[in-house]
């Protein structure tokens, strides 16, 4: 066997860090690409150099995790990459409901970090906009906490369905389907926004019927066959050849002064028709217009969509 080549194979195919686990902070930097050719260069610059910038910070880390991200959007694509586009990527689509819109906003760049303190996530993005200097716009800057034993402010346990094992590649990255992106992986941001007074108002066993999962043990309710759906069951998506999973990997957030709570909603898929019909689900309802009653007491305020591609290619837009 020609060992060497199996190396290379696996060097050019190797995701970002999609399936780094669960850390006690995150940040979601979503940042736009300023006018003009200098710019973009020096934005290609910096983009290509996020392993340096990583190990700058990871050499000082001695225990925990850190890492991050990088997503590019259709938008930027092919001016930043001067490749062609990955055969699923496409702008946010707004998905316009009876009650409710899960909007789309602008964003270039997406950031997504994981540490295990919040003074690596500070460190991290103070070097990249230092490095990126008057290139880019952050349009988005949020922190993320972990919160009692992995729930989100509604107070129940997030990320149950993830794909754990072998599903989870096999969920979360592209392969044979398009070879020249073997191994990038599609993400779907979102910001929402809580009404934590009117859910609070709500009984514990209404919340559960909306979410579709008991409260204090989190175990996963009876799918409702017909009618009004639970958030659980509106966002499984199956078809003949079985269940579709994508990774969310989704942070509270939350500035008490301002009465502000929300959830960071980030889903990683192979493919992104998969988070595209969860949302259209929500947001339309699974019959229309039987939406999901989340939405009722979150409000998405963000909603781009981005590719991050293999390390390698990152890496090679130096060239």
């Amino acid at each position: 066997m020609d060992y060497s080549a199996v190396a290379k194979h696996d060097l050019k195919t190797e995701p970002q860090y999609i399936d780094a686990p669960m850390t006690a902070a995150a940040a979601f930097l979503v940042l736009t690409i300023n006018s003009g050719d200098e710019a973009m260069d020096k934005a290609r610059s910096v983009v290509a150099s996020i392993e340096d910038l990583l190990k700058d910070i990871k050499i000082q880390v001695n225990t925990g995790i850190f890492t991050a991200n990088l997503g590019i959007s259709h938008h930027a694509w092919e001016p930043l990459t001067r490749k062609p586009l990955p055969k699923e990527l496409k702008p946010f689509q707004e998905i316009r409901g009876a009650q409710h819109t899960a909007v789309a906003t602008e964003g270039d760049l997406l950031y997504h970090i994981r540490a295990d303190s919040v003074d690596l996530v500070v460190e991290f993005e103070k070097i990249l906009l230092e490095a990126f200097g008057d290139s880019v716009t952050a349009v988005d800057d949020v922190t993320g906490f972990r919160y009692y034993n992995g729930r989100d402010l509604l107070e129940f346990v997030d990320g149950t369905a993830n794909p754990i094992g072998l599903s989870l590649p096999a969920s979360t990255l592209v392969g044979e389907e398009d070879p020249a992106y073997a191994g990038g992986s599609y993400v779907v941001i979102q910001k929402y926004l809580h009404d934590l007074k009117d859910w609070r108002a709500q009984t514990t066993e209404t919340q559960e019927q909306i979410i579709g999962r008991t409260k204090f043990d989190n175990i996963e309710l009876p799918d409702a066959t017909e009618g009004q759906k639970s958030h659980k069951t509106l966002c499984t998506i199956q078809d003949a050849e079985g269940e579709h999973d994508i990774l969310r990997d989704n942070m509270p957030f939350a500035t008490p002064g301002k009465g502000e709570y929300g959830t960071y909603f980030i889903g990683y898929s192979r493919h992104l028709w998969v988070t595209e019909k969860m949302l259209e689900r929500m947001f339309l309802g699974d019959p229309p217009p039987l939406h999901d009653r989340i939405l009722d007491y979150s409000r998405a305020v963000t909603g781009v969509t981005f590719f991050c591609p293999p390390r390698k290619f990152l890496v090679d837009l130096a060239d």
